[in-house]
């Protein structure tokens, strides 16, 4: 017989799951690193990317300014105070998202479950890809080398059982690192780790845990789990009981849904015209609008962000009767909204325009502010007529007849 009763108990206990293997994949000081790679003259010499107006912020810098002290989201002026030898450039986002679309196209070279959190990262999921590919280490070590081969640039890569822990693993060794964790050693190799490199661990919760005594990931190990739920509350506690042992049981979501789509800008000098605010604010709605055209979806909800000097920060929003595209229906809206939030002559630091509530699919198009009547035809062809022209001849070459050209670059560096 080919299972006695010793294999039948076999047959009924259940099957352990397969260890995952998971890689977090993040392009090293990438827009500083395209901007060495495209100037050699420019290589092995601080670069720093961002934002050149008196409020412009650091989108990224190279390996090279990092011993001086600048950090991505500085605001420049502290970036040159820290390190004005460097040289600061603006971004070119155009050139970093063809640059991204071919890394891109390599992680999915070797799996359809990539889920990208910027242009410059991404976790790849390659448990189904081990008998094609090799083990996790070995599909590490071929993306790297292709991605160096094909762009130039390197890439460092935590392979390890969970998101959480793949992602810890790629800061370690930056840049061009590999770093890996075998499955079972989550939490030795966490152990030695400070508690900042806990997900959900910031500056005041820092504080909080380091006052307690735990400075380590390990000694948070050492706690049981009531006592961090009766010292940091339910949520708290249980979720850094479980994260601090590498417990992340989060799959790879490669088709994740933006939730909101959106575009914001920071003045250099705080502005008080109602006419500019306008002018500005139909520029973020057109760029809005294309880009929910380019991803297929329609807003069911117009949000308006508002700074007034020094750092006061408004939202307002309004929910539409039908889901739009259209650009001139979300400046409308967006126009209300600013006019309800801003006295007139109240100095702006900040406006941004944000598409929420997503839907996908046809829908019918509200009428445009200056349509005759809702022809949804009329207006998709016109869309459509935009986008091309501008696709093909800049973000400038077209605009509407009340607003200032578009920008080239996206007004907030790193969008």
């Amino acid at each position: 017989m080919p299972f006695g009763r010793e294999g039948a108990e076999n047959r009924r206990r259940p099957r352990m799951a397969p260890k995952r293997t998971i890689l977090h994949c993040d392009m090293d000081a990438f827009y500083a690193a395209i901007e060495q790679r495209d100037h050699p003259q420019w290589r092995g010499k601080p670069v720093v990317v961002g934002g050149l107006g008196r409020r412009g912020v650091v989108s990224t810098c190279s390996y090279e300014a990092r011993p001086f002290g600048v950090r991505s989201a500085m605001p420049i002026g502290q970036a040159r105070a820290l390190c004005p030898q460097a040289i600061y450039v603006e971004p070119r986002m155009g050139a970093y998202a063809a640059v991204s679309k071919e890394v891109f196209e390599i992680f999915e070279s070797f799996t359809p479950l990539v889920e990208p959190l910027s242009l410059d990262e991404a976790f790849l999921d390659v448990s189904a890809s081990r008998d094609l590919f090799g083990p996790g280490d070995h599909i590490a070590r071929t993306i790297r080398a292709k991605v160096q081969e094909t762009t130039k640039l390197t890439v460092s890569v935590g392979v390890a059982a969970t998101k959480y822990v793949a992602k810890v693993a790629s800061d370690l060794q930056k840049p061009n690192g590999l770093t890996i964790v075998p499955p079972g050693t989550e939490a030795e190799f966490l152990a030695k780790l400070p508690v900042s490199r806990l997900w959900g661990a910031g500056k005041v919760t820092q504080q909080k845990l380091e006052s307690m005594g735990w400075r380590t990931i390990g000694d948070i190990q050492r706690c049981s789990r009531d006592e961090l739920v009766g010292r940091l509350g339910e949520a708290a506690g249980e979720h850094f009981y479980e994260l601090a042992r590498g417990v992340d049981p989060r799959s790879v979501e490669p088709d994740r849904e933006a939730k909101s789509i959106g575009k914001e800008t920071t003045f250099d000098v705080d502005v008080r015209d109602d006419e500019e605010l306008r002018g500005v604010l139909l520029v973020l709605s057109q760029q809005v609008g294309a880009r929910l055209r380019r991803e297929g979806v329609r807003a069911g909800t117009v949000r308006l962000k508002l700074r007034f000097p020094p750092f006061e920060t408004h939202t307002r929003q309004q929910a539409l009767e039908r889901a739009t595209d259209d650009d001139l229906e979300l400046f409308r809206v967006a126009r209300t909204l600013l006019d309800q939030g801003r006295r007139s002559g109240r100095a702006v630091r900040l406006l941004g325009v944000t598409g929420a509530d997503l839907v996908a699919g046809p829908q019918p198009i509200q009428r445009g502010l200056f349509d005759e009547g809702p022809d949804r035809a009329r207006t998709e062809r016109l869309h459509a007529a935009v986008d091309a022209i501008r696709g093909r001849f800049g973000k400038g070459s077209i605009g509407y007849g009340v607003a200032p050209p578009i920008p080239e670059s996206d007004p907030k560096p790193g969008e």
